[in-house]
């Protein structure tokens, strides 16, 4: 049943999404990202702990979450003026472009964000990642982001690349959706499993995640 619940918000979310987003072009978008270097990083591997590592992620997904930026779907202090100065589309879809030219987010690569390395506490994050909480109702994170956590079809821009990315952004993230602080997940699918998770759930998935 949660299955098949999860799979109908899923179908309208991506019906919603309009599809995957026109191309950019990742040669110009890397000159126009100079700003954003100076926090994610020349090669999107993050140089702030506050902010997330966007090497390899989903252009679409880019995409989406600076224009919510600007909608006031999300705040943040940061990005949110960041966000603003990106007036032009297609500049918007060249810099989405070359962060997704990169090569994948990965702990290797980080300087920031590592996991614990708590063989048992990262166990853990895995057993839930790809299997769930049935008796909590929680639907498995692999199914949306994919295996080892570096998304499903190139194509569907609604679900991020979470493998490889900062463990306390992606605390933070899911500690947001749990709250209510971040509320632009498609169909409110992100908030309906946060709030099932319990913290040292969240700390075991985010430290999985970020171990690899």
């Amino acid at each position: 049943m949660i299955k098949r619940v999860f799979c109908i918000l899923v179908m309208g979310a991506m019906l919603g999404s309009g599809g995957a987003m026109a191309a950019g072009d990742p040669k110009a978008g890397q000159a126009k990202a100079e700003l954003c270097a100076g926090c994610h990083g020349a090669d999107g591997m993050s140089v702030n702990p506050e902010c997330p590592n966007l090497a390899g992620q989903r252009g679409g997904y880019i995409i989406k979450q600076i224009l919510d930026f600007q909608k006031g779907h999300r705040d943040n202090p940061t990005m949110t003026p960041m966000a603003a100065m990106v007036t032009d589309m297609q500049d918007l879809k060249d810099i989405a472009a070359f962060y997704q030219s990169q090569k994948s987010m990965s702990s290797k690569r980080a300087m920031f964000g590592h996991s614990s390395g708590d063989k048992k506490k990262i166990a853990k994050g895995k057993e839930i990642y790809y299997n769930g909480l049935p008796e909590k109702g929680v639907y498995a994170c692999v199914n949306c982001h994919g295996k080892n956590g570096k998304g499903r079809d190139p194509n569907n821009h609604i679900f991020p690349v979470v493998g490889g990315q900062m463990k306390e952004y992606l605390v933070k993230q899911l500690q947001d959706f749990k709250t209510g602080a971040r509320k632009n997940d498609p169909a409110g699918m992100m908030a309906d499993i946060a709030k099932r998770l319990s913290d040292s759930d969240i700390d075991a998935v985010a430290d999985y995640l970020s171990s690899l």
